[in-house]
């Protein structure tokens, strides 16, 4: 019987990507690298939010303590204060609204080289003190001496979100425009955010001192929900705290 011999398999030719379609894989591959990026800084921003609430959750209690030792609240750090309050052992102080909080004087970290506590985004976090009834609440037993029935503190905290939402801005008497979140309050912290360094020209976030705002500090400033830059008044990424008379 005849050997069987088998038949030689057909060889196939192999090819290789073409440059357009490496150009397209790589078109797919940016993308999808793209997609992942962006949720990743989102979650990075929102840490970052949330380690900025806890800081001032934190310099919350750090005033409340201040207070009850000493009978006043802080006068706001100025720059080349070394986070100390100016002036030193309060009274009148010398940038009632327009100030950084003292956080050598508290002794709250994290700091920068300036001495200033700073948020989550390494910007300096801002205070604001009421300087209604002599500045009794920041003099020494200055509020004790006072019924709280006298004492009348008188920063305003307004919801924004409105064209022109604070009446003679950069002025002493500057009130809220139509509902306010408080026009009582003793003392206002906040951070200026992510876009703390280029942002703050925005029609609310112009109103809390920052160093693009163009505006005077006042005794108004603005709080709400986190906005974007097409929003109406333009973005908004402040983070505000603040304390009540009760």
């Amino acid at each position: 019987m005849a050997a069987m011999i088998a038949a030689p398999r057909r060889l196939t030719s192999a090819r290789g990507f073409t440059l357009t379609e490496m150009a397209v894989v790589l078109v797919i591959v940016g993308l999808l690298i793209t997609s992942l990026v962006i949720p990743f800084s989102a979650q990075q921003d929102i840490r970052a939010r949330q380690e900025t609430e806890k800081r001032l959750a934190d310099i919350r209690e750090a005033l409340l303590g201040f207070a009850s030792a000493n009978g006043r609240l802080p006068c706001p750090a100025i720059a080349g204060s070394n986070g100390l309050e100016d002036p030193l052992g309060g009274g009148v102080c010398t940038s009632a609204h327009g100030g950084f909080l003292p956080a050598g004087t508290l002794g709250v970290a994290p700091v920068n080289n300036d001495g200033f506590a700073v948020d989550a985004w390494n910007q300096p976090i801002r205070y604001a003190v009421t300087s209604a009834n002599a500045s009794a609440f920041t003099t020494a037993n200055g509020m004790r001496a006072m019924t709280l029935t006298v004492l009348a503190p008188d920063l305003q905290v307004c919801p924004g979100l409105v064209a022109n939402p604070v009446t003679n801005a950069g002025a002493a008497n500057a009130t809220c425009v139509g509902n306010s979140l408080s026009t009582t309050a003793v003392a206002v912290v906040f951070s200026i955010g992510r876009n703390g360094g280029t942002g703050g020209a925005g029609g609310d976030e112009s109103h809390n001192p920052n160093p693009n705002s163009g505006v005077a500090a006042d005794r108004a400033f603005i709080s709400h929900l986190e906005t974007p830059s097409s929003a109406p008044q333009g973005e908004f990424d402040d983070v505000v705290i603040w304390l009540s008379p009760n």
